[in-house]
């Protein structure tokens, strides 16, 4: 392969990762060609993007790209996956095919720049989504409020209430 053509895949890897960052990289090579193309559809289907690329231009395209830490794993057959709601999301789905269809190997990944093995995709995909940690957040930011405004109607609504009582007796 001429160094032209390899400058168009770098490139072409590039303009495909857009700014991308946080990534994961799978092994689908004994995947046949019914289940990939299955597979393929179902992650489009989601915003997420597979790319299989070479090792080597790859990992220059990766380096132009300000993408650190893959080097130990691109080795083999590669396919680089991105995109999704976020990297959590991701590697959900990614960590659900790699279950149900044995011939996907999760090889790593790496996210806001750091290198992540197969164990590391594995937990990042029990971990909590980007919604459920902002619904936490809110639900502990309203909290206080809400046992503030607790204590302050409890006592009015308990006179209110004998009030009431005492002036259906009459």
């Amino acid at each position: 392969m001429s160094k032209h053509v390899k400058g168009m895949i770098i490139d072409e890897i590039q303009e495909r990762l857009d700014g991308h960052s946080d990534l994961l990289v799978v092994d689908v090579s004994r995947l046949d060609a019914i289940r990939a193309n299955q597979w393929r559809l179902a992650l489009q289907k989601k915003n997420i993007s597979a790319l299989s690329v070479k090792n080597s231009l790859a990992r220059v395209a990766l380096e132009r790209s300000g993408v650190t830490g893959l080097d130990d794993v691109l080795k083999g057959s590669s396919t680089l996956i991105w995109g999704g709601e976020d990297v959590v999301a991701l590697s959900k789905e990614i960590a659900k095919w790699a279950k149900d269809i044995e011939e996907i190997d999760i090889l790593g990944g790496t996210v806001e720049g750091a290198t992540l093995d197969p164990a590391g995709v594995d937990a990042l995909s029990k971990s909590p989504s980007r919604e459920e940690i902002l619904s936490k957040i809110s639900g502990l930011i309203l909290s206080p409020g809400a046992q503030l405004s607790a204590a302050l109607l409890g006592p009015g609504s308990t006179l209110g209430s004998q009030i009431k009582s005492k002036g259906e007796e009459e």
